[in-house]
């Protein structure tokens, strides 16, 4: 929170990113006016799509200080509303893992290109962007700081795999590159408890820089404001959590 003598002005736009394979994706971007030095933040939409929440979530971002970028993941799919695009997306079983990571690195390394830009880059994702968060902290050399909210399919069995998600994302837990920060509800059924339970395992045997917080009366999607299953006080909670975490590791 700023004295209120602080000058605040924030700038907002849709922009073209060089995403993986040099595809041309688009994506939102909102910084704080000013000379900076700011630190970044790529934010990674859930499954409902490219969306207003996630306009908004950077916005939120920028106005705590932060240079923030949310790619849009389902941008080869066509262009349309957003939940029309996300049906298309499901209906082929996901973006890519591959595509997803090489489409985040493209976000990191236009946020380190920026000379106002302090040289440490956030990842932030919710649902399926939380999954896709901890595999691009896991597989992409350069971010600072990672937080995974409530991203299911970080643990699969065997049965779950596909073409377009080869690998569980915990199998690739060795390789881990920065601080985790895990915000997960005690009612969700994706990730359940259980599954949070044994990614804290893997991350304690292979020695992470993490914390997880479990929030009890709280589902899925519990900072959603405009779905059903908001949570207004665990939502709050969660939101001051994520912020100390990155002022924490990306300021400092």
């Amino acid at each position: 929170m700023q004295p209120t003598n602080v000058y605040q002005g924030m700038f907002a736009e849709t922009i073209p990113l060089r995403g993986a394979n040099s595809d041309i994706i688009n994506a939102y971007f909102a910084r704080p006016l000013g000379p900076g030095p700011f630190p970044g933040v790529v934010l990674i939409h859930h499954m409902p799509g490219w969306d207003d929440w996630y306009f908004e979530a950077t916005r939120k971002f920028a106005a705590h200080g932060y240079a923030a970028l949310a790619p849009n993941l389902y941008a080869r799919a066509g262009h349309g509303m957003p939940d029309d695009v996300a049906a298309k997306v499901r209906a082929a079983g996901g973006v890519p893992d591959d595509q997803a990571v090489g489409d985040v690195e493209g976000a990191l390394h236009f946020l380190q290109s920026l000379q106002y830009v302090n040289g440490k880059v956030g990842v932030f994702g919710t649902c399926s962007g939380g999954r896709h968060a901890y595999l691009a902290a896991c597989r992409v050399k350069g971010f600072a700081a990672c937080a995974d909210l409530w991203g299911g399919g970080v643990v699969m069995s065997a049965a779950d795999l596909t073409p377009n998600r080869p690998v569980a994302p915990i199998d690739y837990t060795a390789n881990l590159s920065c601080p985790l920060l895990g915000l997960f509800g005690e009612e969700d059924h994706s990730p359940t408890p259980a599954q949070v339970a044994q990614h804290e395992a893997a991350l304690k045997q292979h020695g992470k820089q993490y914390e997880f917080h479990m929030y009890a009366g709280a589902g899925h999607g519990f900072f959603y404001h405009d779905r059903p299953m908001y949570r207004q006080a665990q939502a709050v909670d969660g939101w001051q959590k994520v912020f100390a975490f990155f002022e924490q590791h990306l300021r400092s």
